[in-house]
């Protein structure tokens, strides 16, 4: 596979496919028989609030954490298969890079880890918008500059899928936007990206969204579904009426 591109995936087979999926810890379930499909070379958002599930089912994909119950294949192979490891990025909120190296450094010690060139370092980096920071020391960059330091590491590799445990939180609007951009460019170019937040407008980017409940996948539709389905504009509005609509056809069952 050429260096800079996302390996190839048939576009009629998901990239991850989930089904009858359950995760407990101990007498806790925390997903309880998820079932969905996710196409490849598409933005889907993991959407829900904190405690719904959502870190446990992208632990999951990328293969840290045992299934209870049900399967699970992420590009045609059971999650974490050892073929996988150098398909999937995994980004997790906690940025996971070295303070104390500069950012090609840990550019390039990640990408050693994957056979990564020269070449693919600086495209990382590129990636993120961190060009003219790439000596700098990642301990001395800002905030937001720390996190997409996380995100050229997991780049450097050129997943087939990228998978982002709320990579926007305590960014500023402009640099979430300039981040969102980056996303839809990724995607354009074939990579498969599977985005977790709780911020519902952040719904609006992605071309379909996973609306996660206290372990449940409540519904699998598109932003101008999740409009209509719930009655309103207002996606967090309808996101509300969907959970309202839930839990009264439960308590009618």
């Amino acid at each position: 596979m050429p260096r800079g591109t996302a390996p190839s995936q048939d576009p009629d087979t998901a990239a991850i496919a989930a089904s009858g999926l359950h995760v407990s810890r101990g007498r806790t379930t925390i997903l309880r028989g998820l079932e969905f499909s996710i196409m490849p070379g598409r933005i889907t958002c993991l959407i829900g609030p904190s405690g719904s599930g959502k870190t446990t089912l992208m632990r999951a994909i990328v293969g840290v954490q045992k299934i209870s119950r049900g399967t699970l294949s992420v590009l045609g192979r059971p999650a974490g298969s050892a073929a996988l490891r150098h398909d999937v990025g995994y980004v997790t909120q906690g940025a996971s890079v070295y303070g104390d190296l500069s950012v090609a450094a840990n550019v390039k010690y990640f990408g050693a880890m994957h056979g990564a060139t020269a070449a693919d370092v600086a495209q990382a980096i590129a990636a993120v918008g961190l060009e003219s920071h790439m000596r700098r020391k990642a301990a001395d960059l800002s905030g937001g500059q720390f996190s997409r330091v996380s995100l050229a590491c997991a780049l450097v590799s050129h997943p087939a899928l990228l998978v982002l445990d709320e990579p926007t939180v305590g960014l500023d609007p402009v640099l979430r936007a300039e981040l969102w951009g980056r996303f839809a460019a990724m995607a354009a170019a074939g990579t498969t990206l599977l985005i977790s937040s709780h911020v519902m407008e952040e719904a609006s980017h992605c071309s379909s969204l996973l609306l996660l409940r206290e372990g449940q996948l409540l519904a699998q539709l598109t932003p101008e579904e999740l409009a209509q389905r719930g009655r309103n504009k207002d996606l967090e509005r309808a996101f509300l009426a969907i959970i309202t609509d839930t839990q009264q056809t439960g308590a009618a069952s």
